[in-house]
């Protein structure tokens, strides 16, 4: 797949799963949406398990209408909301997804975690076996040797891996490490980064003294670290000083020059004049390394409870 923006907007947030502490409406989420599609930002990345089909369902209503061609769509396979009774559990998913969104075919799909890997990867690999609309098979929140199994299998079954989405940010580059981004990169694989802004630990628009809100399931994650945050967000405000851009815009442009498709969440229109400032900005090998030694330098050690440490 060529035409891939350098930017995909993420609507977990559109969920109301109580993550962001915020439940937003059609009303206020369309004029956001409008905003993207103008700006040719038109790469959706939803799941099933944002809110149980809330977030499908909102992006839905807004693409009815548009032209197939005019947008991008990346769902997911979450082992966890599967039904183990069903005969055919990935295409009663599979149907359940398409009814939501209100289309007829997705241009990406993943396994969205490995719980019981490699069970679910084999199971899409034989449903879209022979399909000449298949979508592009990634997998989410996978290790170096589980991405060299799901891709084996893929071919297998006459397919390849084509996408690889996992937590990566300047807080936490275990994939870097690990040697994922350079099998990605040596096996024509695209690498999505998520949570590039820490959920908006790395906006600039919280700190010590204005910390996260406590109804939001974040907050206990980063209000805690909140201080090192702040030290962290001086270091991406010098820079977004000399570009003349926000903070925010920073750590997505950091991820764009690492080789990276970021997935950026929009809840505010705002979100989307920033995601299209931060492709106009291309940062120097010399302010990628010292932004990575600062993070490094403050030892973050961000895990969340779906995820695991990469090695």
């Amino acid at each position: 797949m060529t035409n891939l923006p350098k930017i995909a907007l993420g609507v977990w947030a559109w969920g109301n799963d109580g993550t962001f502490g915020t439940g937003y409406t059609e009303e206020q989420l369309r004029p956001i949406f409008d905003a993207a599609m103008e700006h040719g930002l038109n790469l959706w990345d939803t799941a099933y398990a944002y809110g149980m089909g809330t977030s499908e369902k909102m992006l839905g209503a807004f693409l009815k209408g548009r032209a197939r061609g005019s947008y991008l769509i990346s769902d997911k396979l979450t082992p966890q909301c599967m039904d183990y009774s069903s005969d055919t559990p990935v295409e009663d998913m599979w149907e359940t997804q398409l009814k939501l969104l209100r289309v007829e075919n997705m241009d990406i799909y993943w396994v969205h975690n490995p719980v019981d890997a490699p069970r679910w990867i084999t199971a899409a690999a034989e449903f879209f076996e022979g399909k000449a609309d298949a979508p592009m098979i990634g997998v989410s929140n996978h290790d170096i040797d589980e991405i060299k199994e799901a891709d084996r299998i893929l071919r297998e079954h006459g397919l390849k891996l084509g996408a690889v989405q996992n937590h990566y940010s300047l807080l936490n580059r275990s994939s870097e490490e690990s040697g994922i981004l350079d099998y990605c990169r040596a096996n024509d694989v695209h690498f999505f980064s998520y949570m590039v802004l820490e959920q908006g630990a790395l906006s600039g628009q919280y700190d010590t003294h204005h910390p996260m809100p406590d109804n939001s399931a974040r907050a206990a994650v980063y209000n805690p670290i909140m201080d090192k945050i702040e030290t962290f967000n001086l270091s991406l405000k010098l820079l977004a000083d000399k570009y003349g851009v926000g903070i925010a815009q920073i750590p997505v442009a950091w991820a764009i020059g690492k080789g990276t498709l970021p997935i950026i969440g929009v809840t505010k229109e705002r979100h989307v004049a920033d995601a299209v400032r931060a492709t106009e900005i291309t940062l120097t090998a010399e302010e990628i390394h010292l932004l990575e030694s600062t993070a490094d330098k403050l030892d973050f050690s961000i895990i969340r409870e779906w995820e695991k440490e990469m090695k």
